[in-house]
Protein backbone atom coordinates (compact mmCIF):
# COMPACT_ATOMS: atom_id res chain seq x y z
CA UNK A 1 0.00 0.00 0.00
CA UNK A 2 1.60 3.31 -1.08
CA UNK A 3 2.28 5.96 1.55
CA UNK A 4 1.31 9.55 0.82
CA UNK A 5 4.09 11.98 1.70
CA UNK A 6 2.34 15.11 0.38
CA UNK A 7 3.27 18.17 2.40
CA UNK A 8 0.33 19.51 4.37
CA UNK A 9 -0.74 22.96 3.15
CA UNK A 10 -0.88 24.38 6.68
CA UNK A 11 2.66 23.12 7.31
CA UNK A 12 4.24 25.03 4.43
CA UNK A 13 5.02 28.25 6.38
CA UNK A 14 6.76 26.20 9.07
CA UNK A 15 8.67 24.14 6.50
CA UNK A 16 9.72 27.30 4.66
CA UNK A 17 11.11 28.73 7.89
CA UNK A 18 12.89 25.46 8.69
CA UNK A 19 14.49 25.41 5.23
CA UNK A 20 15.68 28.99 5.65
CA UNK A 21 17.13 28.16 9.07
CA UNK A 22 18.82 25.06 7.66
CA UNK A 23 20.35 26.90 4.68
CA UNK A 24 21.58 29.68 6.97
CA UNK A 25 23.07 27.17 9.41
CA UNK A 26 24.85 25.13 6.74
CA UNK A 27 26.12 28.29 5.04
CA UNK A 28 27.60 29.57 8.30
CA UNK A 29 29.28 26.23 8.96
CA UNK A 30 30.79 26.03 5.45
CA UNK A 31 31.86 29.67 5.27
CA UNK A 32 33.37 29.33 8.73
CA UNK A 33 35.78 26.70 7.42
CA UNK A 34 37.27 29.24 4.98
CA UNK A 35 36.71 32.49 6.88
CA UNK A 36 37.58 31.94 10.55
CA UNK A 37 36.02 35.28 11.49
CA UNK A 38 32.60 33.79 10.65
CA UNK A 39 33.33 31.16 13.27
CA UNK A 40 32.69 33.79 15.93
CA UNK A 41 29.04 33.87 14.80
CA UNK A 42 28.70 30.10 15.02
CA UNK A 43 30.71 29.80 18.23
CA UNK A 44 27.90 30.60 20.72
CA UNK A 45 25.70 28.10 18.89
CA UNK A 46 28.36 25.43 19.26
CA UNK A 47 28.55 26.16 22.98
CA UNK A 48 24.75 25.93 23.21
CA UNK A 49 24.80 22.51 21.53
CA UNK A 50 27.57 21.43 23.91
CA UNK A 51 25.47 22.51 26.89
CA UNK A 52 22.58 20.45 25.51
CA UNK A 53 24.86 17.44 24.97
CA UNK A 54 26.32 17.57 28.46
CA UNK A 55 22.93 18.33 30.03
CA UNK A 56 21.60 15.11 28.50
CA UNK A 57 24.44 13.21 30.21
CA UNK A 58 23.69 14.93 33.52
CA UNK A 59 19.93 14.44 33.37
CA UNK A 60 20.26 10.76 32.45
CA UNK A 61 22.64 10.34 35.38
CA UNK A 62 20.01 11.72 37.73
CA UNK A 63 17.18 9.70 36.15
CA UNK A 64 19.12 6.46 36.62
CA UNK A 65 19.96 7.22 40.25
CA UNK A 66 23.53 8.42 39.84
CA UNK A 67 25.17 11.63 40.99
CA UNK A 68 26.73 14.39 38.91
CA UNK A 69 30.08 15.63 40.15
CA UNK A 70 30.59 18.36 37.56
CA UNK A 71 29.61 19.67 34.14
CA UNK A 72 32.16 21.71 32.23
CA UNK A 73 32.32 23.30 28.79
CA UNK A 74 35.68 24.12 27.20
CA UNK A 75 36.67 27.03 24.92
CA UNK A 76 37.22 24.59 22.03
CA UNK A 77 33.53 23.65 22.15
CA UNK A 78 34.01 20.30 23.83
CA UNK A 79 32.54 19.38 27.20
CA UNK A 80 32.56 16.71 29.86
CA UNK A 81 30.33 15.50 32.67
CA UNK A 82 31.93 13.63 35.56
CA UNK A 83 29.38 11.40 37.22
CA UNK A 84 29.05 8.36 39.46
CA UNK A 85 26.96 5.59 37.93
CA UNK A 86 26.78 1.82 38.23
CA UNK A 87 25.86 -1.11 36.03
CA UNK A 88 23.46 -0.65 33.15
CA UNK A 89 22.88 3.00 34.00
CA UNK A 90 26.40 3.86 32.82
CA UNK A 91 25.46 2.65 29.33
CA UNK A 92 22.41 4.90 29.26
CA UNK A 93 24.44 7.87 30.48
CA UNK A 94 27.13 7.37 27.83
CA UNK A 95 24.52 7.09 25.07
CA UNK A 96 22.53 10.10 26.26
CA UNK A 97 24.82 12.80 24.86
CA UNK A 98 24.62 12.27 21.11
CA UNK A 99 21.19 10.62 21.02
CA UNK A 100 19.81 13.16 23.49
CA UNK A 101 21.00 16.13 21.43
CA UNK A 102 19.28 14.73 18.35
CA UNK A 103 16.11 14.06 20.36
CA UNK A 104 16.27 17.59 21.76
CA UNK A 105 16.43 19.14 18.27
CA UNK A 106 13.66 16.87 17.03
CA UNK A 107 11.40 17.83 19.95
CA UNK A 108 11.94 21.49 19.14
CA UNK A 109 10.70 20.79 15.60
CA UNK A 110 7.60 19.08 16.95
CA UNK A 111 7.06 21.93 19.43
CA UNK A 112 7.04 24.47 16.59
CA UNK A 113 4.82 22.35 14.36
CA UNK A 114 2.17 22.00 17.04
CA UNK A 115 2.05 25.77 17.34
CA UNK A 116 3.31 26.09 20.90
CA UNK A 117 4.82 29.42 21.94
CA UNK A 118 8.34 29.99 20.64
CA UNK A 119 8.89 32.60 23.34
CA UNK A 120 8.02 30.07 26.01
CA UNK A 121 10.43 27.57 24.41
CA UNK A 122 13.27 30.10 24.49
CA UNK A 123 12.53 30.90 28.13
CA UNK A 124 12.62 27.18 28.91
CA UNK A 125 15.93 26.79 27.06
CA UNK A 126 17.32 29.77 28.94
CA UNK A 127 16.22 28.23 32.23
CA UNK A 128 17.74 24.86 31.30
CA UNK A 129 21.13 26.36 30.54
CA UNK A 130 20.96 28.55 33.64
CA UNK A 131 20.08 25.68 36.00
CA UNK A 132 22.73 23.39 34.53
CA UNK A 133 25.31 26.14 34.85
CA UNK A 134 24.52 26.98 38.46
CA UNK A 135 23.86 23.47 39.81
CA UNK A 136 26.32 21.32 37.89
CA UNK A 137 28.73 23.89 36.47
CA UNK A 138 29.29 25.81 39.70
CA UNK A 139 27.88 24.20 42.86
CA UNK A 140 28.66 20.54 42.09
CA UNK A 141 32.39 21.00 41.27
CA UNK A 142 33.07 22.91 44.47
CA UNK A 143 31.00 20.43 46.47
CA UNK A 144 33.28 17.71 45.15
CA UNK A 145 36.46 19.71 45.83
CA UNK A 146 37.21 20.36 42.13
CA UNK A 147 37.59 16.64 41.42
CA UNK A 148 38.71 16.09 37.79
CA UNK A 149 38.14 19.75 36.85
CA UNK A 150 40.17 22.95 36.96
CA UNK A 151 39.20 26.33 38.30
CA UNK A 152 39.54 27.84 34.81
CA UNK A 153 37.12 25.27 33.34
CA UNK A 154 34.56 26.25 35.96
CA UNK A 155 35.04 29.95 35.23
CA UNK A 156 34.56 29.43 31.49
CA UNK A 157 31.54 27.19 32.01
CA UNK A 158 29.85 29.69 34.30
CA UNK A 159 30.68 32.63 32.03
CA UNK A 160 29.49 30.96 28.81
CA UNK A 161 26.40 29.58 30.54
CA UNK A 162 25.52 33.03 31.88
CA UNK A 163 25.94 34.63 28.44
CA UNK A 164 23.77 31.98 26.76
CA UNK A 165 21.12 32.26 29.47
CA UNK A 166 21.00 36.04 29.14
CA UNK A 167 21.01 35.90 25.34
CA UNK A 168 18.14 33.42 25.09
CA UNK A 169 16.10 35.39 27.62
CA UNK A 170 16.76 38.65 25.77
CA UNK A 171 15.59 37.19 22.44
CA UNK A 172 12.48 35.76 24.08
CA UNK A 173 11.73 39.07 25.82
CA UNK A 174 12.56 41.71 23.22
CA UNK A 175 12.67 40.20 19.71
CA UNK A 176 9.80 40.46 17.24
CA UNK A 177 7.64 37.37 16.85
CA UNK A 178 9.11 36.35 13.50
CA UNK A 179 12.66 36.53 14.87
CA UNK A 180 11.70 34.56 17.96
CA UNK A 181 10.30 31.82 15.73
CA UNK A 182 13.36 31.92 13.48
CA UNK A 183 15.69 31.71 16.49
CA UNK A 184 13.94 28.60 17.77
CA UNK A 185 14.06 26.96 14.34
CA UNK A 186 17.71 27.94 14.05
CA UNK A 187 18.54 26.37 17.42
CA UNK A 188 16.68 23.18 16.49
CA UNK A 189 18.69 22.90 13.28
CA UNK A 190 21.92 23.64 15.14
CA UNK A 191 21.26 20.81 17.60
CA UNK A 192 20.62 18.38 14.74
CA UNK A 193 23.62 19.54 12.71
CA UNK A 194 25.89 19.49 15.73
CA UNK A 195 24.79 15.97 16.62
CA UNK A 196 25.37 14.83 13.03
CA UNK A 197 28.80 16.41 12.63
CA UNK A 198 29.84 15.30 16.13
CA UNK A 199 28.89 11.70 15.33
CA UNK A 200 30.81 11.92 12.06
CA UNK A 201 33.86 13.19 13.96
CA UNK A 202 33.40 10.49 16.59
CA UNK A 203 33.29 7.85 13.85
CA UNK A 204 36.64 9.07 12.51
CA UNK A 205 38.14 9.18 16.01
CA UNK A 206 37.01 5.66 16.91
CA UNK A 207 38.29 4.17 13.65
CA UNK A 208 41.69 5.89 13.71
CA UNK A 209 42.60 6.49 17.36
CA UNK A 210 42.07 5.16 20.84
CA UNK A 211 41.08 8.52 22.31
CA UNK A 212 38.66 8.67 25.22
CA UNK A 213 35.05 9.22 24.18
CA UNK A 214 31.49 8.16 24.97
CA UNK A 215 31.85 5.36 22.43
CA UNK A 216 35.12 4.23 24.04
CA UNK A 217 33.35 4.16 27.42
CA UNK A 218 30.62 1.99 25.93
CA UNK A 219 33.21 -0.35 24.42
CA UNK A 220 35.03 -0.66 27.74
CA UNK A 221 31.77 -1.45 29.55
CA UNK A 222 30.35 -3.94 27.05
CA UNK A 223 33.23 -5.32 24.97
CA UNK A 224 31.39 -4.24 21.81
CA UNK A 225 33.69 -2.18 19.51
CA UNK A 226 33.28 1.57 19.85
CA UNK A 227 32.65 2.04 16.13
CA UNK A 228 29.54 -0.15 16.35
CA UNK A 229 28.15 2.07 19.08
CA UNK A 230 28.74 5.11 16.87
CA UNK A 231 26.92 3.42 13.97
CA UNK A 232 24.03 2.54 16.30
CA UNK A 233 23.78 6.13 17.55
CA UNK A 234 23.82 7.42 13.97
CA UNK A 235 21.02 5.01 13.04
CA UNK A 236 18.91 6.01 16.07
CA UNK A 237 19.49 9.70 15.32
CA UNK A 238 18.41 9.29 11.69
CA UNK A 239 15.23 7.50 12.79
CA UNK A 240 14.39 10.28 15.27
CA UNK A 241 15.03 13.01 12.69
CA UNK A 242 12.88 11.18 10.14
CA UNK A 243 10.02 10.86 12.62
CA UNK A 244 10.37 14.51 13.63
CA UNK A 245 10.27 15.76 10.03
CA UNK A 246 7.32 13.48 9.28
CA UNK A 247 5.41 14.95 12.25
CA UNK A 248 6.47 18.42 11.17
CA UNK A 249 4.93 18.03 7.73
CA UNK A 250 1.95 15.78 8.35
CA UNK A 251 -1.61 16.81 7.62
CA UNK A 252 -3.53 15.77 10.73
CA UNK A 253 -2.13 18.20 13.31
CA UNK A 254 -4.93 20.41 14.56
CA UNK A 255 -2.96 22.96 16.56
CA UNK A 256 -1.22 24.59 13.62
CA UNK A 257 -1.32 28.36 13.33
CA UNK A 258 -1.36 29.99 9.93
CA UNK A 259 0.21 33.18 11.32
CA UNK A 260 2.81 31.38 13.39
CA UNK A 261 5.72 32.91 11.49
CA UNK A 262 4.33 36.40 11.02
CA UNK A 263 4.42 39.45 13.23
CA UNK A 264 1.26 39.68 15.33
Amino acid sequence: MPINYTLATEARPQVKLLLIATVASVALWIIGWYLPVVGYIVYPLQLFATFVHESCHALMTLVTGGSVMSLTVSPDGSGVVWSQTTGFSSLLVSSAGYVGTTLFGTLLLVWMRYGFSSRLALYILSGLVGVMTIVFGFIAPFSNFLANVTFFSIVFTVFSGAVLTAGLSAIARFAAEKWVNFSLAFLAVQCLLNAFFSLKTLFVITTSTEASSDAANMAAATGIPAVLWVILWIAISLVMITIGIRLYARRSIKASQDSLFLDQ
